[in-house]
Parts: C-alpha cells; sequence; structure tokens
C-alpha cells in the first residue's frame, strides 16, 4: 500500500497501517453520515499549508480520508490514534 505524500491537498507527516498487528481499543466509535465508520486501513498525520491544526486521518486502502480529527500538535494526533488502536507503527514520509 504505497503511501501518498497528499491527502486531501495536506502533506503526509506521518502514517501508519492497520494491519493484524493493529487492534482497535473500542475507546471510540467514528461515523460517516450516520453510519458506523468501516476499520479504516490506515492512518495519516497531515497537515495543510494554510492551517496550524494537524489532522488524523482515517483512510481507507486507497489512501481516502473517510474520517479525521483536529489536534493542536503532532504529537496529540499520535496519542489520539495510540489511544484508539492498540500496536500502532508510525513512519515518516
Amino acid at each position: 500500500m504505497e503511501v501518498p505524500s497528499k491527502i486531501d491537498d495536506a502533506a503526509v507527516l506521518a502514517f501508519a497501517i492497520i494491519g493484524d498487528r493493529v487492534e482497535p481499543t473500542g475507546k471510540t466509535k467514528h461515523t460517516v453520515r450516520g453510519k458506523p465508520m468501516p476499520l479504516p486501513a490506515g492512518l495519516a498525520i497531515c497537515k495543510y499549508a494554510a492551517d496550524d491544526g494537524f489532522y488524523l486521518f482515517y483512510c481507507n486502502d486507497r489512501w481516502e480520508c473517510m474520517n479525521d480529527t483536529l489536534h493542536a500538535t503532532l504529537d496529540l494526533a499520535k496519542r489520539q490514534a495510540e489511544h484508539e488502536f492498540k500496536g500502532l507503527e508510525w513512519s515518516a514520509l
């Protein structure tokens, strides 16, 4: 699964693949249009050039964003992801 350098025009700073070693903690639930969001294939922490925040993107297997959360720092975005998923391994682009 090749990771793009940008998702929705936001620069990808870090990413994690949701593979066999990663387990949802069940501590959060995301919805899309009122329905439970499917398990993402990958997570990406991204930054828009004109925005101070860091976005945690929940992506499908084509690295299309299904949902996102906004955080003040890169570290807080990672902490949110690790609150939701056990066993994440982060990589940088």
